[in-house]
């Protein structure tokens, strides 16, 4: 099996791939003082929570957006299976055309999720990724990775508003009923999701509307992509494992015997 971890600012996610099948996910809160020891037996109690076993994972590849997380995540799948993981970076074949203007500056989070977003989805194709920060990749009807849009995470946007605030509650994320909040918590909440919800199809529609051609995809991920897009007026579809996709991917261009799980 192979393990598949998406370290991001807030949470790792996990996945198992058994010859191309997902066969888990799990997520942790990313810890950035954790040893390998540390993520290593996090690691063992979440297969043995699924029922798997230290010998079931062979290999691991790491997309990371937390440089002092890598090398301790990288060094706990070592303990478990044996091997070195692959972590996305320079040097590693993915495959993707990347024309922003420095290539290396793109997280390793969004290359994986556009070279699962290629493969799987017509194009162009928008890659909105909703997690710590709220991201919109671009790729054009060829595959090249034109750019993309950063904002401030739902919780984060959430968050602030409720600690800069002091009369505002803080408030986990729930969608209210009606758009016009009745109080203080309905207001909060409506003016976080469905604005964050109106943010992203203003957004897309500047996109399609600077590349001069309709979009054929528009592809959700991320932690918080179902509680937002449902509430989108435009259609999306919502892909929770396009990351960990992605990440195995790029693991079998890179792997001399990745091919065995393609079979």
């Amino acid at each position: 099996m192979i393990l598949t971890v998406d370290v991001g600012n807030t949470n790792i996610t996990f996945g198992g791939y058994e010859k191309r099948e997902l066969c888990f996910t799990a997520r942790m809160a990313t810890e950035h003082r954790y040893t390998a020891d540390q993520y290593a037996a996090e690691i063992l109690c979440i297969l043995e929570l699924y029922q798997f076993k230290m010998k079931d994972i062979t290999d691991g590849i790491i997309s990371c957006v937390v440089p002092e997380c890598a090398y301790a995540i990288a060094g706990a799948i070592e303990k478990i299976c044996g091997k070195k993981p692959l972590i996305i970076g320079p040097g590693l074949k993915s495959g993707l055309n990347i024309m922003i203007d420095n290539p290396a500056q793109l997280g390793a989070d969004l290359v994986c999720a556009a070279v699962a977003a290629i493969q799987q989805y017509p194009l162009p194709c928008l890659v909105l990724d909703l997690g710590t920060a709220t991201k919109i990749s671009v790729l054009d009807q060829n595959g090249a990775y034109l750019g993309c849009t950063i904002s401030p995470g739902v919780n984060i946007s959430l968050h602030a508003l409720s600690s800069g605030a002091s009369q505002l509650p803080g408030l986990s994320l729930e969608a209210p009923r009606s758009v016009i909040g009745t109080n203080t918590v309905s207001s909060m909440l409506s003016g976080t999701v469905y604005g964050t919800a109106a943010m992203l199809d203003g957004l897309c529609d500047r996109i399609e509307a600077e590349l001069k051609t309709p979009v054929k995809s528009l592809v959700a991920t991320g932690g918080l992509c179902e509680d937002i897009v449902r509430h989108c007026r435009r259609k999306m579809e919502v892909s929770p494992h396009l990351i960990h996709d992605g990440l195995l991917l790029i693991y079998e261009k890179n792997r001399k015997d990745g091919k065995e799980y393609n079979e």
